[in-house]
């Protein structure tokens, strides 16, 4: 079997449907200027932007119906391997409103199908068959209903067994258990921190605390995505605050997405923690000063990630 340099896991995909509006008008008619459809879900994203750095990616997880065969084939055209496992019903739309006006994009999300435990063992038995050639496993996104919260944790488990270093990007009880399973990174965003830490998190010594938790459990590496605020990267040695360049928001769709995706191709690349930080913040900038679901280029973070600050701050030590 040929060397996948990183795997996805999307166990809830969707067909994002993005709706161009000049204005959105909450009860009344709307006319969409324009529409666009494209395939969704964390680690689709992720391995979207990878698949445009020349990166070696698989994207795995369940798809369903005609829309998750709609998913399949505009990522096997556009290079990415896929190893979906297909279950009954269909694949969920997600819908992105983009208000012109007022610049912001409301989203409403389906559920999605259910999946059962046959599925859920054959999806098992195909990730252990892909991490025997991976270096990087990413798991992202929300869970399905019929899986346990605790997949992410064996599936973590599971990976450090092999030497297959794991970026977790997840939320609520699936982060809480899969941060046990001590995974190689883990990508919190402040509210997905304060949810896991159980408190709310005032200044940035208190979120560089809650951080150190993270690390004294078994975490290596810690990036806590902060919005137009930047980021907060942690190593058990080192710290490091950034600042982004300013830009104007559109969506925020997608923006930790290439965080996560840049994260992989940084610990691909054996590059320094200053670095993946710059590079990080520079692809979550830049999606983020795009409309719907469009998402950064290597070509711009290269040539943009320069304007990211980053400054060396010291870890606090209770």
């Amino acid at each position: 079997m040929s060397k996948h340099q990183v795997v996805t896991v999307t166990l809830n995909p969707s067909m994002d449907k993005t709706v161009l509006l000049t204005e959105l008008k909450v009860g009344g008619l709307n006319r969409a200027l324009e529409t666009r459809l494209d395939p969704g879900g964390k680690g689709i994203n992720v391995a979207r932007i990878l698949q445009s750095f020349r990166i070696g990616v698989t994207a795995t997880g369940f798809i369903a119906g005609s829309l998750g065969g709609q998913i399949r084939q505009e990522l096997s055209a556009s290079g990415i391997r896929t190893e979906f496992i297909e279950v009954p019903g269909e694949t969920r739309t997600n819908l992105k409103l983009v208000d012109q006006a007022q610049r912001i994009t409301t989203e409403v999300n389906e559920s999605g199908f259910n999946v059962g435990q046959d599925a859920l063992a054959l999806l098992n038995d195909r990730l252990e068959l892909l991490l025997e050639n991976t270096e990087v496993l990413v798991l992202g996104g929300s869970l399905p209903q019929g899986a346990d919260h605790r997949l992410y944790r064996s599936w973590i488990a599971a990976a450090k067994d092999r030497g297959v270093k794991t970026i977790l990007d997840a939320d609520g009880a699936a982060l809480a258990a899969g941060v046990e399973a001590a995974p190689y990174a883990v990508k919190p965003n402040l509210y997905e921190l304060e949810q896991l830490i159980g408190g709310r998190l005032h200044t940035e010594k208190d979120i560089m605390e809650a951080g150190r938790v993270l690390l004294s459990r078994g975490v290596r590496l810690v990036l806590i995505s902060m919005g137009a605020d930047g980021a907060i990267a942690m190593s058990e040695e080192q710290a490091y605050r950034v600042k982004p360049f300013p830009i104007q928001a559109l969506s925020t769709v997608g923006a930790g997405d290439s965080m996560v995706a840049v994260m992989a191709y940084a610990l691909l690349e054996n590059k320094p923690l200053s670095e993946l930080a710059k590079w990080s913040t520079a692809a979550g900038t830049i999606t983020a000063s795009k409309s719907g679901t469009q998402v950064c280029t290597f070509e711009e973070i290269e040539r943009l990630a320069s304007q990211v600050q980053v400054n060396q701050v010291l870890i606090p030590h209770n």
